[in-house]
């Protein structure tokens, strides 16, 4: 079992960073998908960006640019750098751990941070 725990989010002007970071406990996850999506009242959640475990990248068209995942499996560790924050970047952010294991997908969800991003 895998717990995630967010940190970093809160209020901040538009055009500014902020730096969320992702603690994961209970087992390593260095072999596990990690990523960051984040959600809206009203809206479904989607896809922020991903890392692997080799460390290759993926990002939404609308935060290319302007974020930047990264991951310390020493440490059991994912971070997300927002840099030129909008104020449609506002949101829940989840941290997110997924690995399949033979016929089973191992899906693990933190419990979410408040990013604010006022105009």
């Amino acid at each position: 079992q895998v717990q995630l725990v967010e940190s970093g989010g809160g209020l901040v002007q538009a055009g500014g960073s902020l730096r969320l970071t992702c603690a994961a406990s209970g087992s390593a996850v260095s072999n596990f998908v990690m990523g960051w999506y984040r959600q809206t009242p009203g809206k479904q959640r989607e896809l922020v960006a991903t890392i692997a475990s080799g460390g290759s990248t993926n990002y939404a068209d609308s935060v290319k640019g302007r974020f930047t995942i990264s991951r310390d499996n020493a440490k059991n560790t994912m971070f997300l750098q927002m840099n030129s924050l909008k104020p449609e970047d506002t949101a829940v952010y989840y941290c997110n751990a997924q690995k399949t294991l033979s016929l089973r997908i191992l899906d693990y969800w933190g419990q979410g941070t408040q990013v604010t991003v006022s105009a």
